[in-house]
C-alpha cells in the first residue's frame, strides 16, 4: 500500500498530472484582412463595419428610429406661471406647537436627544443662546426636573454659559 503511494509520487505522469500547456498564439483567420496601396498611404485608413451575415439582429445604429408606444408628450409650459403669493414678514414663521415643556437641560455623549416622548417627535428646544430643532431618538432623563438630555455640542449650542456648566434653563415646543 506504501510502495503504490510512493510510486505515485514519484511518477507523476503515470497518475494523471500534466504539465501547463504552452500559450498558442491567436490564428491568422481570426483577422479581416485589408490593403493599403501605396498611393493612398497619406489618407486616412477607414475599415467598414461588419457585414449584414456577422450583425446581430436588434443592432441599433445612428439611423436607428425608437419609437415609444402611447400619446405624444405634453410639451410643457411655454412661460413661467405668475402666483399671488402675500409678503412675509422679516420673522421666521411656525406652526404652533401642541405643548410646551420648561425645565433643566443636561448633556450627555451619546449623540441624541432624550425625552419621556416616543421616538421620531420633532422638538424646538430653546435656552440662552438660541434654539435647535431635533427629533427625539432615545427614551430621556429619569430625574423629573430635567426634561431633555441633549447631545454635548447641541447643549452648548443652546445653552450660552461656559463649557464646564451642566444643566441649563430651557424651553422645550413639542410638534
Amino acid at each position: 500500500m506504501i510502495s503504490t503511494a510512493l510510486a505515485l509520487v514519484s511518477l507523476p505522469g503515470l497518475a494523471g498530472s500534466r504539465v501547463p500547456s504552452a500559450v498558442e498564439p491567436v490564428p491568422a483567420g481570426a483577422f479581416q484582412p485589408f490593403s493599403v496601396p501605396a498611393r493612398e498611404a497619406r489618407s486616412p485608413i477607414t475599415i467598414a463595419g461588419l457585414d449584414p451575415a456577422q450583425r446581430s439582429v436588434g443592432v441599433v445604429s445612428g439611423a436607428t428610429a425608437i419609437y415609444e408606444p402611447g400619446d405624444e408628450p405634453d410639451a410643457g409650459p411655454t412661460r413661467r406661471v405668475q402666483l399671488d403669493q402675500p409678503e412675509t414678514a422679516p420673522d421666521t414663521a411656525q406652526k404652533p406647537a401642541r405643548y410646551t415643556i420648561k425645565g433643566e437641560a443636561t448633556f450627555y455623549s451619546a449623540g441624541s436627544t432624550a425625552m419621556r416622548l416616543p421616538r421620531g417627535t420633532v422638538v424646538i428646544i430653546c435656552g440662552g443662546g438660541g434654539c435647535i430643532e431635533r427629533t427625539v431618538t432615545d427614551y430621556g432623563p429619569q430625574d423629573p426636573a430635567r426634561v431633555v438630555d441633549l447631545y454635548k455640542p447641541d447643549f452648548f449650542r443652546i445653552c450660552g454659559c461656559p463649557s464646564w456648566s451642566g444643566m441649563t434653563n430651557v424651553t422645550v415646543h413639542v410638534y
